[in-house]
This record gives structure tokens, sequence and C-alpha cells, in this order.
């Protein structure tokens, strides 16, 4: 077992949150988005990726944080989202990191604390880093829709 995980680290506002290296395909620039009729209110819309439709997603109000204009740091994140490829607007991807299994926790077991795609807290140079389950971001019911935004 590894005794260490690669993960790539990427901003909400000033929030740090993590994905594992394996499950990102790629970063890219922003491209124009075409917004799709009828999409779910979670699909912002789709953009063309070489030759690919991918489906874009805004993960802040799952998130309870506000929608913010883009920025010349605003990226996308490429992701396999239960063998789906599906982009997701960050506000910046800061850095790829190895962080040792040891300095990764649970997350907290606070009470009104929704962790259900949330696998772990990264302890990093003394930063506090969330490490998501891209695979549970979405809903079963959501990846299904996906589908069929991108045909």
């Amino acid at each position: 077992m590894s005794t260490e995980l690669q993960v790539t680290v990427f901003r909400f506002a000033k929030e740090e949150y993590a994905l594992p290296i394996t499950k990102v395909k790629s970063i890219i620039k922003l491209l124009p988005i075409t917004k799709m009729p009828n999409a779910p209110l979670f699909v912002e819309g789709i953009i063309n990726l070489r030759g690919e439709i991918i489906p874009i997603v805004d993960l802040r109000p799952r998130f309870n944080l506000s929608i913010q204009p883009a920025t010349d740091e605003s990226r996308i994140i490429i992701v396999d989202i239960n063998q789906q490829m599906v982009g997701i607007i960050v506000d910046c991807v800061d850095e790829v990191i190895r962080v040792p299994m040891d300095d990764i926790d649970l997350p907290p077991a606070a009470a009104r604390l929704d962790t259900t795609y949330i696998t772990g807290i990264c302890k990093y140079n003394l930063r506090l880093i969330t490490l998501l389950d891209i695979d549970k971001v979405l809903t079963q019911d959501e990846v299904k829709d996906l589908k069929k935004v991108d045909g």
C-alpha cells in the first residue's frame, strides 16, 4: 500500500480542496461554455474539448459558496466521475502535492456537517486541505443526467 497520496490542489474562494491525481484527466483554461436548454440546474453547459463534448459543472452551490465571475486564474478540471468525463470550474489550480497517508485525517464528525463527498482532511505545510471523493459529489441521478447532456 502506498504511504502517500498525490493530489491536485485547487481553490474555491480562499478554501483549498484536493482530488487524487488519478481522477484528474486534464486541467485547461476556461473555454467558451455553451448553455444547454433544459439542462439540469447544476450544469453550466458544455464545451468541445478536442472533439469531445464535456458537460461543465460548478460545485460552488454544492459547497454553499456563492457563484463568482471567472478570472484569468479560473480553470476547468476534467475529471472522471463514475466513468463520465466532467469539467469542474474552479477559481484556480494551485499545485500537485504528495501527502503522506499519516497526514490525512477523517473528516470531523460534527452533528450537522455533511461529509458525504469528503474523504479526509490533508494536513500539509500548516494548511488544511479538504480531500474530495469526486465520485460522490454528484448523486447517481445527476450522473445519469450528465450522460443525457453530453449525448
